[in-house]
């Protein structure tokens, strides 16, 4: 009876994933992120401006952390399954072409991303501890006088990051190690159950230790851990590509030619569609690098800048580095590897690719997930709070943050299936009223990028 009911919710959540992802929303996100590119006069130029300032050292201005330190803090949280089990769940949803999809999501994101910092930056308020609180609520509240949609959207995040940036976060980690556990040492089901509640009690301490003590304490960890695991973990992919060299021609063009055919003649692929491969990679890249989400902007509205713009550079390039750099290499390493035809699941087909390189290649695999997904749940244990700091005050955070750490162990341990499910509704219901924001204000992005850039002498 228990399995049953937990079939059923599965099926439930998979029907409201499909209908929140259909094409009304797909289409305001996709449109967002093109109306932007143009409105802002193909912002994603300042790229390299950005990258140059985001290594800049020091603070220029009032906030609680520097650029370097908001921009890993955003890295952390978009830096994690998304850019290897994600990809993964897209090849094998929506066939190869959904990497074209994840990939072309990244490159007119980042227009998004800007404009979402900068908007937060702008309406950021200061807190009655000196510290700096903003994003999409606050733009919604004090830009658009939106009140009930500043309310929805931080309830949305506050649910939401229990989806995308814990349970999927530690249930992931707990399912590599399980499929570790049943491939090397022929493990039972007790055994990688037992294995599940040791992960998940131990990156629910580590996790407690950091959050408790703040965003200082969060970015200073981040901006640690992240250059070193995005590292490490490119290397990874990198060795896989060379040992692959033969077959990356041919990836690319699976890649690109099920992009718009939309059907592999492979076993299962066949009769994957073009709408299959644009959902799944669009939605993938969403959870992948958060641009339209609305989540990033939160902790961009902590960092310490002289002009909401320079900020808005700096957030740009977490799109950048997540999705069009690191996403895409996942998803040619994937592809190339060839084990996608062979109809396994999301898990498994990464294991697969990275058992190629024997022994290095699961070990970068193993540390790879749980470096993203620990900076993951960094990262978005500070949205989760700011958002309920929002709606019931101050003293929430504290609350939040115990809440946060119980739902680590917990997120071990469920269906990997539900929490994807769960992550991708909370995800859409967040991005609506964020995309409506940027629509409305997008003639305050950009007057303050036109106002920055005639003013050379003040803000160069």
């Amino acid at each position: 009876m228990q399995g049953l009911i937990g079939v059923r919710v599965e099926e439930i959540l998979q029907t409201l994933s499909g209908w929140i992802w259909g094409p009304p929303l797909l289409v305001l996100l996709c449109g967002t992120h093109l109306y932007l590119t143009f409105r802002l006069g193909i912002i994603q130029r300042l790229l390299p401006r950005g990258i140059r300032l985001s290594l800049s050292s020091g603070p220029e201005g009032q906030g609680d952390i520097t650029h370097f330190g908001a921009l890993a803090t955003a890295l952390a949280a978009t830096v994690g399954t998304g850019n290897i089990i994600g990809v993964a769940t897209a090849i094998t949803l929506g066939g190869p072409g959904a990497v074209f999809w994840m990939w072309l999501t990244g490159v007119f994101g980042i227009a998004t991303k800007y404009a979402e910092a900068l908007l937060s930056v702008k309406y950021r308020v200061k807190k009655p501890d000196g510290t700096m609180a903003g994003g999409p609520m606050y733009v919604l509240e004090r830009a658009m006088n939106a009140k009930w949609l500043a309310v929805l959207f931080a309830l949305f995040t506050a649910v939401a990051a229990f989806g995308i940036g814990n349970m999927v976060q530690a249930n992931s980690i707990a399912a590599n190690i399980g499929h570790l556990l049943e491939d090397s040492f022929a493990a039972n089901k007790s055994t990688v159950f037992i294995s599940n509640i040791a992960c998940g009690l131990i990156l629910a301490t580590l996790t407690g230790v950091v959050i408790l003590g703040g965003i200082r304490k969060i970015a200073h960890v981040c901006a640690w851990l992240v250059p070193f695991m995005a590292i490490a973990y490119l290397l990874g992919c990198l060795v896989i590509l060379s040992r692959n060299a033969a077959a990356i021609p041919e990836a690319i063009q699976i890649i690109l030619t099920s992009a718009f055919s939309g059907q592999a003649a492979v076993g299962a692929f066949v009769g994957v569609t073009v709408k299959d491969a644009l959902r799944y990679g669009v939605a993938r890249g969403l959870f992948s690098n958060e641009s339209g989400l609305g989540s990033a902007p939160i902790v961009s509205a902590a960092a310490q800048t002289s002009h909401p713009v320079r900020q808005a550079m700096v957030a740009s390039t977490a799109t950048f580095w997540d999705t069009v750099v690191i996403c895409a290499v996942t998803g040619l390493a994937l592809v190339s590897s060839g084990y996608w035809k062979e109809g396994y699941e999301s898990t498994r087909l990464t294991q697969a690719a990275f058992a190629a390189v024997p022994i290095v290649g699961p070990a970068l695999l193993t540390l790879g997930l749980l470096t993203f997904i620990f900076s993951t749940i960094l990262g978005w244990a500070y949205y989760g709070e700011k958002a309920a700091e929002y709606l019931f005050g101050p003293r929430a955070k504290i609350a939040y943050r115990w809440l946060w750490v119980v739902a680590v162990f917990l997120g071990s341990v469920f269906s990997l299936d539900a929490v994807w499910a769960f992550a991708d509704i909370a995800n859409g219901l967040m991005a609506i009223p964020n995309l409506i924001s940027l629509i409305a204000l997008s003639g305050v992005v950009a007057a303050e990028t036109r106002a920055y850039f005639n003013d050379k002498n003040k803000f160069l």
